[in-house]
């Protein structure tokens, strides 16, 4: 049963307004403006649910994260998660969506000089990790890619269509693909170990120290 609050983040009328019209209409008329959108007590509501799946995805994975759990986490009732985002599926699908400054991080780290592109891509990965706002979705996506189609068929688009798109104009040749999927596959790896399986003393090691190293990996499948 959705409590008061619940009715009034969805606008529907309270009980004590008693289903009086002068009542209601007076209560709406302020959000009359808003009428063919989203009033601003639902966006933020289904931010707080849409947060809350992605740190718990991130946290537990698919198979362990419950819609009530999700509910929980982002103070609501659960029915109010059933009503915007319906199945914990389709839930799942939107916490995996990318936040654009990644490809935005990425174009521009490929731009520039060929010489220390390596570098300038490990920087720009470890930047969309270590940004909290990103991390809950790309830990969504890598957690989940092994055991769930959605999210592999994600982590393979991020690194091939995003990564394609940034270097096609570093990395030519007939071994371009290859070497590109090459790119991606050690900038996941990375990922994993630092920030999945906090691998020591990598997980703990400051940037500089990680771009300089790992940088020269990157660059020696550029340049080759």
């Amino acid at each position: 049963m959705k409590s008061v609050s619940d009715m009034r983040e969805l606008g529907d009328p309270g009980p004590e307004q008693g289903g009086n019209t002068a009542g209601t209409a007076a209560a709406t008329g302020p959000v009359a403006k808003h009428a063919g959108g989203r009033r601003r007590g639902e966006t933020r509501t289904r931010e707080a649910i849409l947060g809350a799946a992605r740190v718990c995805f991130a946290e537990r994975g698919f198979d362990g994260t419950s819609l009530r759990r999700i509910a929980e986490t982002a103070g609501v009732d659960q029915a109010l998660v059933h009503h915007f985002y319906g199945t914990k599926e389709s839930l799942f699908l939107q916490a995996l969506e990318l936040p654009g400054r990644i490809q935005e991080a990425i174009t521009a780290a490929a731009q520039g000089e060929r010489a220390g592109v390596g570098e300038r891509m490990v920087r720009a990965h470890l930047s969309v990790w270590d940004d909290v706002s990103s991390r809950p979705a790309l830990m969504t996506m890598v957690r989940s890619a092994a055991i769930h189609r959605a999210a592999a068929a994600r982590l393979r688009e991020t690194a091939t269509g995003i990564l394609a798109r940034a270097l096609g104009g570093v990395i030519t040749g007939e071994d371009a693909e290859l070497r590109t999927s090459m790119v991606a596959t050690q900038l996941i790896g990375l990922a994993m170990m630092r920030y999945v399986a906090l691998l020591e003393p990598l997980s703990s090691a400051d940037t500089d120290t990680v771009v300089r190293y790992y940088g020269r990996a990157l660059q020696a499948v550029v340049d080759d």
